[in-house]
């Protein structure tokens, strides 16, 4: 019998396009929108949260097994990728502020809807979605390192430690630790398997409403932004182009079966630019730029996952080696 949630599930791209066109109707005609930027935090940890709880603790500590997939997962998104994006930011102008944005974007994997793309794409996005706090873990912890190596002493002006740890405590650890002690309870209690099995029913809607928060909120602010945000998109578009060849490249290197090199491709592919628009508004000065470089490449990265869904699957006879994904 076909539930909410497997209709929901289903209909997840047409739901998040819905989601950006309503937010572009509501920017454009409803004045004093970019209040709701207060909103995004809120709603990226409702979304982590439940997407935390969509990995069953057995798996999530499976996934650490996988040590082959987790080690060409991580050298994928913090080996080749750093690489790749070293090169492309040199066609960019020498301002330190868009370059921030370019490369707090691109640095960072997503770990919400890439797991719905990956699915479409015949990739293995269960182990992708366990892999998700692994993922968002060392982006946390390595960003600020990469900054500083890319941006040297204009660094200094723009990474802080707070914002990076108040992302940890209240992106990662709370909804990490929520969503166990949720788990917990549903395997001890009725009640509590029944409130896990609602709470099963958000993570499309609680992403639909983080892309509606994100892009009502800084829509308006672009304006002043367009030019610069006009100069990345070249960036933006080879990254989209060289990212997912990258990753099944990688995967290939590791000898990975073909659903899991597919699933590197669309890891390299997708960005976090969600969870770390939080970071970029705590940055002296970023607005209006710094959201509009890093809402830009979610616009481009959407449309870019169109045509991964229907090409992706075609790597997969010749991607790699049938050897499992241990």
């Amino acid at each position: 019998m076909t539930t909410l949630r497997d209709i929901l599930e289903g209909r997840q791209i047409p739901i998040y396009f819905a989601a950006i066109g309503l937010a572009v109707v509501v920017a454009l005609m409803v004045p004093g929108t970019t209040a709701l930027d207060v909103g995004i935090n809120p709603a990226l940890a409702l979304m982590l949260f439940v997407t935390f709880l969509q990995v069953p603790l057995p798996e999530l500590g499976k996934a650490f097994t996988r040590v082959r997939f987790l080690a060409a997962l991580l050298a994928t998104n913090f080996v080749a990728l750093p690489i790749l994006v070293a090169c492309l930011i040199q066609f960019l102008p020498a301002n330190p502020m868009l370059r921030l944005g370019v490369l707090m974007v691109l640095l960072t994997p997503c770990i919400d809807y890439v797991v719905t793309f990956a699915h479409l794409g015949r990739a293995d996005a269960k182990v992708l979605l366990a892999s998700t706090p692994a993922l968002l873990i060392a982006q946390m912890l390595l960003l600020p390192v990469y900054l500083n190596v890319f941006l040297g002493e204009d660094a200094a002006k723009f990474v802080q430690v707070g914002p990076f740890v108040h992302a940890f405590v209240w992106l990662i650890a709370v909804p990490l630790g929520l969503a166990a002690a949720v788990q917990i309870w549903a395997g001890h209690s009725r009640a509590g398997h029944r409130i896990a099995t609602g709470l099963g029913l958000l993570p499309v809607p609680s992403t639909a409403l983080v892309l509606f928060v994100v892009i009502a909120s800084v829509l308006p602010q672009l304006g002043p932004a367009l030019d610069d945000a006009l100069r990345v998109v070249p960036v933006y578009v080879a990254f989209a182009v060289a990212a997912p060849l990258l990753g099944w490249a990688v995967g290939r290197a590791f000898r990975l079966d073909a659903p899991t090199v597919r699933t590197l491709a669309f890891s390299a592919a997708t960005r976090n630019s969600m969870v770390v628009l939080p970071l970029a508004f705590a940055v002296p000065g970023a607005v209006p730029l710094l959201p509009a470089v890093i809402v830009t490449q979610t616009l481009i990265e959407l449309l870019s996952e169109l045509v991964y869904v229907r090409l992706v699957p075609r790597l997969g006879p010749t991607a790699a080696s049938p050897v499992p994904a241990v």
